[in-house]
């Protein structure tokens, strides 16, 4: 699987963007990251595993807790690929509203 299909399948869970999404404020415990969440510290760890394989994630362990990281490189990949087409709707609604104004 390439790095940008590893983002993407690591985004499409909304679990995982909420991580992300509190990854934004900095590096927490893996236990802080868990408390929202109504699932157990295990199941928030795998969510967090597959961030990590995905590279959005840096974990680190210090004693016996595991601390989290936000990594937004990969994330930067997939927002300059989406990019693309950005450009290509934006061009098709241009044309969608030069035509409505040209055909009331």
């Amino acid at each position: 699987m390439t790095q940008l299909d590893q983002t993407f399948a690591a985004l499409g869970d909304g679990t995982r963007r909420a991580i992300l999404a509190r990854l934004t404020r900095g590096e927490a415990a893996l236990s802080e990251i868990a408390e929202p969440f109504e699932m157990s510290q295990t199941a928030v760890s795998k969510h967090v595993r597959v961030l990590s394989e995905a590279g959005l994630v840096r974990v680190s362990k210090r004693g016996r807790t595991r601390y989290c990281r936000l990594e937004a490189a990969p994330m930067k990949q997939a927002a300059e690929w989406l990019e693309t087409y950005q450009t290509f709707w934006e061009g098709r609604f241009d044309a969608l509203a030069r035509y409505l104004e040209e055909n009331p």
